[in-house]
């Protein structure tokens, strides 16, 4: 079975981008460790750079990769310019890729197009991570954070995102994605009670706190309201 290498950027005492209160190293650890779950549902091993919000340098982040076999290396980021100025998604490669990196580059833009951001290509770039790396390798930046429009998306498709990522990259390494089973509805009239451990308009704040009641054992997620 197929085994990959899950980069999530910056993180510590780098931040990445930042925008109003939200952090580039905080979202890129949360969604990937969420696509990351639904590749290992599907039996395949995922190993991380990073799992909680500590300072991996970037040859931290190669080494890492070049101690085992992998198929494929992924590192997720968010994209920044000038406030507002700039949406969209793009997927890098190193320089001249060959063929598996090319085409699972273009398999998750392709599926993050679909959901509706503005398409920027897929592109080649001589970034470490993408240089350093023993497996093919690529680079996906999921939207431009100090960008309104694309974190409105980013928040609201974010199940969507998931998924989409996770179908992409199963796909390349030929295996089919399994929808989870629906739950089954009581017709006991059975009443359900959800436990709610706070509402935040800042995402960061948020996070954070599923981090802490994953840290106590809790099982959490965030769940998006919109007023």
């Amino acid at each position: 079975m197929a085994r990959l290498c899950f980069d999530y950027g910056h993180g510590g005492e780098d931040g990445g981008a930042c925008y109003n209160g939200r952090k580039e190293s905080n979202e890129v650890l949360s969604l990937g460790r969420a696509v990351a779950a639904e590749v290992r549902r599907h039996g395949i091993t995922v190993d991380e750079t990073r799992t909680s919000d500590d300072t991996v340098s970037l040859g931290e982040r190669s080494n890492f990769e070049n101690r085992n076999t992998y198929d494929y290396f992924i590192s997720f980021h968010r994209n920044a310019y000038e406030p507002e100025k700039a949406r969209g998604v793009e997927t890098y490669t190193y320089l001249n890729p060959g063929s598996k990196s090319k085409g699972l580059a273009e398999s998750i833009q392709a599926s993050l197009v679909a959901l509706g951001f503005v398409n920027r290509g897929v592109k080649e770039a001589n970034y470490h991570v993408l240089r350093e790396t023993k497996a093919p390798a690529v680079l996906v930046e999921m939207g431009f954070i100090d960008n309104t429009g694309d974190n409105n998306l980013f928040d609201a498709k974010r199940n969507e995102i998931i998924k989409a990522l996770a179908k992409a990259i199963l796909a390349q390494v030929g295996v089919d994605y399994i929808e989870l089973s629906a739950p089954t509805q009581s017709v006991s009239g059975q009443t359900l009670y959800r436990v709610m451990a706070g509402s935040y308009q800042v995402r960061e704040n948020a996070e954070n706190q599923v981090q802490k009641l994953k840290a106590a054992g809790f099982d959490a997620t965030i769940m998006i309201f919109n007023k």
